[in-house]
């Protein structure tokens, strides 16, 4: 089975200190991919090379079976990755709800009435339909949260690539939003620190550290109550347990 996104030997630097070095990585069609790590291991620098919003100094970025390099060749690949950004605002920018989420639509030649249709449909989809008319920097972060990743499904993409989606997510739209990743069946990245959340979601999971991905478990340890973990893993295999401590 083709891989649909694959990095082969990507070496990304900024200011002149390399961020991500020699790193590959392979997404499959249906996969869940984690990628969790500390804080400045360049984890929003992996999905932003992803997506061509920074570039590669070496290595090779092949999407979809097209290697990509250009803004062009980038361009012409984008409309099948939805990128949920870490921040919110930093992804809204139309002054309602139904605005926000039928923009990618008209950018791709729908009608004002189709792209409006599919937004609506989209947002009903997610629960929150009654949100349409509001303005959207207004609205709540987990209200915010789900408008973005509206955006994204309203585009049908094959794969999602999502920065932190549960920060500032509160309960009622944070079962949302899982139960919405849960039913989307195309691929996806998911970088988190939430371990409960990769634990869930995630089918297989890596660590990045010094610009590197290593392979990692996905298990839970149950303490006073189940407390989820991703360890390093030398086998690399996904496993799901339960550890007495």
């Amino acid at each position: 089975m083709s891989a649909l996104l694959s990095l082969t030997d990507v070496t990304v630097s900024r200011d002149g200190q390399p961020v991500l070095c020699g790193l590959s990585l392979d997404l499959s069609p249906g996969e869940r991919f984690a990628i969790v790590g500390p804080n400045g291991a360049g984890k929003t620098t992996l999905l932003r090379t992803i997506v061509g919003l920074e570039r590669a100094d070496k290595g090779t970025v092949r999407l979809f079976g097209a290697d990509c390099a250009s803004e062009k060749q980038f361009r012409a690949q984008r409309p099948k990755i939805g990128f949920l950004f870490q921040d919110s605002d930093d992804q809204l920018f139309c002054p309602t709800v139904i605005e926000d989420v039928a923009f990618g639509p008209l950018n791709i030649g729908c009608t004002e009435a189709e792209a409006t249709a599919r937004a609506r449909e989209v947002l009903d989809g997610l629960g929150i339909g009654h949100l349409a008319d509001r303005i959207s920097h207004k609205l709540s972060g987990g209200e915010k949260r789900l408008v973005c990743l509206a955006g994204l499904f309203a585009m049908g993409p094959d794969v999602l690539l999502l920065d932190e989606p549960t920060n500032g997510v509160d309960d009622e739209n944070g079962r949302r939003l899982r139960a919405a990743l849960n039913g989307f069946a195309g691929a996806m990245i998911l970088v988190s620190h939430d371990s409960a959340f990769v634990a869930e979601l995630a089918t297989r999971a890596m660590i990045l550290k010094s610009g590197s991905l290593a392979p990692a478990q996905i298990h839970s340890h149950a303490h006073v109550h189940t407390h989820p973990h991703v360890h390093p893993d030398a086998v690399g295999h996904r496993h799901v347990g339960e550890d007495r401590e």
